[in-house]
């Protein structure tokens, strides 16, 4: 087979591709024996008959297809071996010359990952932050710990910091009093010195007693991370329904035995303390990690695909989707909210888009430059802890699939690269 290349762009290449005639012999007896199954002939078995009288006998526009479909296929992916390219998409295919089963030349025009230039990595240095829990991270745990542990008491008083409030309240623009998406709520909980909502809110609710009204209007932070209401002015109406007074309990050795195991509050004490220091290491190990990739990956060089970054860009959009559910908004809503049309929000998105794309191939890269892989053993370890975590019958199944097991094996390939780069980044 003849294959000559010609460059399109960085990411694109045409292939033409010439079959000489043995190999096409070969493809042509392949085809011939699977299609032999198929044929009945009297005096032989189903699938034994010589391929000479199964020739005769298979009808021929199938026999074309069939052979067509073969050659392609190998000539394809010998020219990919034999020219070490590595496609993103499936090609585009044109036969430019067919005389059947002697001559077949073939145009495939392709869109490839493109060259991918590293910087010196292991010359590439990053220091560690410590992870530190200070007395005011312990403080601020153990505060919450009152806030859930504490008694709530309705009372007929008025509000004061520190009481609980269920709320009616409704958001208009002060100059339209056109109603505001999302400013509004009904009996909801707020509990006043929380700074929960924006600045000038609670205050406003100190001093009302159950079944009292107020309306106030307030300018909007101008970072607010809504884009439509930053710097605007919202006349709020709010009615207290409910006034309720939070007793906190004692930090004291009663208090700990009831939020846990523990036989005095210094036991509590270094127990979050312990846990703090964990959820910093690992939220630092994870922070460490994505700075040293992302600092290795804008040092390269990477011609990147137009399809991967589209396709990066639809998964950002649909997790984008999902977390809008659970905050009980609509992709609609968040658009207006935040001032852009769909194609805006693909644009604002597409830097980060480019930037995972382009770390998921210098990664890639390094770790076949580091000879980095997965051993069978390895592998049925990681599905087995999997298991253990998800019980689930159907997600069992799942781990037993091959491309899942392709997935998992690929992403303990990252994490192995991850990890010999860090030791690169760290090394003295």
């Amino acid at each position: 087979m003849q294959v000559t290349t010609k460059k399109l762009s960085d990411t694109k290449v045409q292939l033409v591709l010439t079959a000489d005639a043995e190999q096409l012999n070969t493809i042509k007896e392949e085809t011939l024996r699977h299609l032999a199954h198929d044929v009945r002939l009297p005096g032989f078995r189903q699938g034994k008959a010589p391929l000479s009288l199964v020739e005769k006998n298979v009808n021929p526009a199938t026999f074309q297809t069939e052979f067509l479909d073969r050659a392609l296929n190998v000539l394809y992916v010998s020219a990919l071996q034999e020219k070490k390219l590595r496609p993103v998409a499936q090609p585009e295919v044109k036969i430019q010359k067919f005389v059947p089963f002697e001559s077949l030349e073939v145009e495939a025009t392709v869109e490839v990952i493109g060259e991918i230039k590293l910087p010196d990595y292991k010359k590439i240095k990053l220091a560690r932050k410590p992870a530190k829990v200070t007395a005011k991270d312990v403080t601020d745990v153990l505060d919450q710990l009152k806030t859930r542990e504490a008694e709530k008491k309705d009372t007929d008083r008025a509000s004061k910091d520190g009481d609980q409030t269920f709320i009616d309240f409704k958001g208009v623009d002060a100059k339209t009093k056109e109603a505001i998406s999302g400013a509004d709520g009904k009996d909801y909980p707020l509990l006043l010195g929380s700074n929960t909502f924006i600045p000038g809110f609670e205050e406003n609710l100190v001093g009302m007693k159950a079944g009292e009204e107020k309306t106030f209007t307030l300018t909007f932070p101008k970072d607010y991370g809504v884009k439509a209401l930053q710097s605007r002015k919202v006349e709020f109406t709010v009615t207290v329904t409910k006034v309720q007074e939070v007793v906190e309990p004692k930090l004291d050795d009663a208090f700990a035995a009831k939020v846990g195991p523990f036989k005095t509050i210094e036991d509590l004490k270094a127990d979050v303390k312990k846990q703090l220091q964990t959820e910093k290491e690992y939220q630092g190990e994870r922070e460490y990690t994505d700075e040293l990739l992302t600092k290795i990956t804008k040092e390269a060089k990477v011609s990147i695909p137009e399809s991967l970054v589209e396709e990066q860009i639809e998964r950002l959009t649909t997790d984008q989707k999902q977390n809008l559910v659970y905050r009980g908004m609509t992709w609609k809503e968040f658009l207006e909210s935040q001032e852009l049309t769909e194609e805006k929000y693909r644009e604002q998105v597409r830097p980060d888009a480019e930037l995972r794309v382009k770390a998921g191939l210098v990664l890639g890269e390094i770790a076949d430059l580091e000879k980095i892989d997965v051993t069978p053993e390895e592998l049925e370890i990681r599905i087995q802890l999997l298991k253990g975590q998800y019980p689930d019958e159907k997600m069992q199944e799942e781990l037993q699939k091959p491309e899942s097991r392709r997935e998992i094996a690929s992403r303990m390939v990252s994490e192995k690269t991850v990890q010999k780069l860090v030791g690169y980044a760290t090394a003295k």
